[in-house]
């Protein structure tokens, strides 16, 4: 249920926050921290551990949609569109910009097998940094790391790209949907994402990190779906009595992001029934549960508000030094076990370098932004 936890550096009119939704963002991206050190490990999306853990965006996208509609669909009789734009501008693009400037500092220490770094001249590596730091993908074989990423420096970027073009579709069109039409626009848009998960190349919705064909398929299905899913929950959105939501939510999302991959090669069609079933179902009532929670002792408040806090920073930071991780483990051949103090040192330490952007370059320069662009409104 809503509760009037808000960041400093939040817009004078933001609305009372879901504390329990902030809180289980948070345990997202940390579940995706873990995901991707165990990439390092991994031939295949088939024997990745933590397997599941790519559905964590489609999560991201569903929860964004929700929160979205909650804060904005009411707004419009008072509120221009280029406002919109710069209210979500000002909310997201500074990590973005930190998190491409981190991974610039990084590059050139990330060297091995995969990718070599040293072939990269430094005005190259510059003009990645700008076009990473101002959202422009490149496409494979335009890259700098020559593993195909639409962002060579900070790989997560990519659902900020499309997170953005699900803000210009709300803006533009979504908004003005009827609840009916906006049903109908989920319904396609899921019918369309199963198709791809069931009958698609990979057995999964792992995909959209690429600017190909086939991979912008897969990441703007997973968009629309699940940015329009969480929209059409907001609108219709009844709470109920939960008790120990965030718990149970919390424990949810582990769980079904960490679900060994099912039918193995054989079976793609399992696999993709199962992510199926994830955005489709669980993700949505996960949301609605944590929507209709309460958090009700003070430690569970400042759990939700800290990983709240955390979570899109911590997304944003991280993956620079999964890079690192990675070459490390490839360049030593190291097992998981002996990379175990190397992987929990990154993880605690992405924690707190979160926290520290958070409050220390985040929180001051929306501020500052705010009060630069947003003055007349907020």
């Amino acid at each position: 249920m809503l509760e009037k936890q808000i960041s400093s550096a939040a817009f004078a009119d933001t609305k009372p926050h879901y504390n329990i939704l902030n809180g289980l963002r948070g345990i997202a991206a940390i579940t995706v921290v873990c995901f991707h050190l165990f990439e390092a490990f991994a031939t295949s999306h088939l024997d990745q551990s933590i397997n599941h853990g790519y559905l964590a965006v489609d999560f991201f996208f569903i929860l964004s949609g929700f929160v979205i509609g909650y804060a904005y669909d009411d707004r419009w009789k008072m509120m221009r569109t280029k406002d919109f734009f710069k209210r979500r501008i000002i909310r997201l693009q500074p990590m973005v910009i930190i998190g491409a400037i981190i991974g610039a500092c990084m590059f050139y220490f990330q060297g091995c097998s995969v990718w070599d770094v040293s072939l990269v001249a430094v005005p190259a590596l510059l003009i990645a940094t700008l076009l990473n730091s101002m959202m422009i993908p490149v496409s494979p074989g335009s890259e700098i790391r020559g593993v195909g990423e639409m962002y060579p420096l900070n790989g997560p970027t990519w659902s900020l790209f499309f997170e953005y073009i699900g803000y210009i579709l709300y803006a533009l069109f979504i908004r003005k949907f009827s609840t009916i039409a906006l049903t109908a626009l989920v319904v396609m848009a899921g019918c369309g994402l199963a198709t791809f998960a069931i009958f698609g190349p990979y057995g999964d919705i792992c995909a959209g990190f690429q600017l190909t064909g086939t991979e912008f398929t897969g990441g703007f299905l997973r968009l629309l779906f699940s940015f329009s899913a969480g929209l059409l929950l907001s609108r219709i959105f009844k709470a109920i009595n939960i008790k120990g939501a965030f718990w149970l939510c919390s424990l949810s999302i582990i769980v079904l992001l960490s679900v060994p991959r099912i039918g193995g090669a054989e079976h793609f069609w399992m696999n993709g029934l199962y992510d199926t079933l994830c955005f489709a179902v669980f993700f949505p009532l996960i949301v609605f549960l944590g929507a209709s929670g309460k958090t009700t002792d003070k430690y569970t408040i400042r759990i939700c508000k800290f990983l709240g806090d955390i979570s899109y920073p911590l997304y944003m930071v991280h993956y620079p030094f999964i890079y690192l991780y990675y070459a490390w483990v490839k360049n030593e051949n190291l097992t998981f076990s002996e990379s175990l103090p190397g992987a929990l040192a990154l993880l605690i330490g992405s924690i707190l370098l979160a926290y520290a952007c958070l409050k220390l370059y985040d929180e001051p320069v929306r501020r500052y932004l705010t009060k630069r662009f947003l003055q007349k409104k907020d």
